[in-house]
């Protein structure tokens, strides 16, 4: 009988969805509303089993019962509780200390051609349109990824250590 109720419960695990659900029906005798595989297999594996093994025992059911009775149930907060506290609203990003004051302009030149970048509030602007970080606008200059800091001579690369 174990060996049965073995190869029942790992052919469970190959079953899909829909499969699952056919075999919750079979062993609890109603439909499942869950679709969950999980769920399902967790469900149909422990009927399985329980009916293989007999279950709960009478005298369990019935402590079962007893300790539910006897169990203080609350339908509603006491009055005295505090309400809980929202969480705090999120607050905006602080602006990188690395970068220049609003309205600095920063010049570079590459290929023999100066590009002229002014920081502002959120991001910055280039040729008349506007980036979210210095490093978009090292990349539209240059077409490869760019520390925009480090393309604008804000931070100096760290020197390598012997």
């Amino acid at each position: 009988m174990a060996a049965e109720m073995i190869e029942q419960i790992a052919a469970l695990k190959k079953m899909t969805v829909s499969q699952l659900r056919e075999r919750y029906a079979e062993v609890f005798g109603e439909a499942s509303k869950s679709r969950n595989k999980a769920w399902l297999y967790k469900r149909v594996a422990f009927r399985i089993q329980e009916l293989a093994e007999g279950g709960i025992s009478e005298r369990a059911k019935k402590r079962a019962a007893e300790l539910a009775r006897d169990a203080d149930l609350r339908l509603s907060p006491p009055k005295d509780a505090p309400l809980p506290t929202p969480p705090p609203a999120p607050t905006a990003p602080a602006r990188d200390p690395r970068l220049p004051p609003v309205g600095t302009e920063l010049k570079r030149a590459v290929a023999g051609k100066e590009h002229v970048v002014r920081i502002l509030e959120k991001g910055c602007e280039w040729e008349g349109k506007q980036y979210g970080s210095l490093s978009a606008v090292a990349k539209a200059i240059t077409g490869t990824n760019w520390n925009g800091l480090l393309f604008f001579g804000l931070i100096k690369r760290k020197e390598a250590t012997p």
